[in-house]
């Protein structure tokens, strides 16, 4: 699994070039197909900021992804995230891609838009780590040993 070469801004403007923009040695992808996922993509949130403040090299960004649209319908939409988005720092780690989708899912190997999907991964694109759907402990276990993992030195 690789994450897909794609340039798109976040919520504050800024632009990033992925992955090899991405800010950490490792970044938690919360991926979401559906305004009713962002339930889903909340309850990782606690977590993923846990696991920034103890691990520096770690860095976590929301993926709302939609079709490719033209510039007045995206910035009618991010208009909007951004409105109900007032956080500077949510607005930094939410970058939406409007993309070919069928294109973005295949390389991480998403087969379906229903769940939420998290991807680990490096500047370089490579998967460390996945799953679907919302926190479970078992799913938030297997990310912190993971992440200790591959941050205290071990396998990259």
């Amino acid at each position: 699994m690789r994450f897909p070469h794609i340039s798109s801004e976040n919520l504050a403007g800024e632009r990033f070039d992925l992955p090899g923009d991405f800010e950490g040695q490792l970044n938690l992808c919360l991926i979401a197909f559906h305004r009713w996922h962002q339930p889903l993509i909340n309850s990782w949130i606690p977590l993923a900021g846990q696991l920034e403040e103890e691990h520096p090299g770690f860095c976590y960004y929301e993926f709302p992804v939609i079709r490719r649209l033209n510039v007045l319908y995206r910035g009618f939409i991010d208009m909007g995230m951004r409105a109900g988005i007032p956080d500077a720092t949510a607005r930094h780690k939410t970058i939406t891609l409007y993309t070919d989708k069928a294109a973005f899912k295949r390389p991480l190997e998403i087969e379906d838009e229903e769940e939420i999907h998290l991807r680990l991964v490096d500047p370089q694109g490579v998967v460390h780590w996945a799953t679907a759907g919302a926190l479970t402990r078992e799913a938030a276990e297997s990310l912190e040993a993971t992440v200790e993992r591959l941050l205290a030195g071990g396998e990259r």
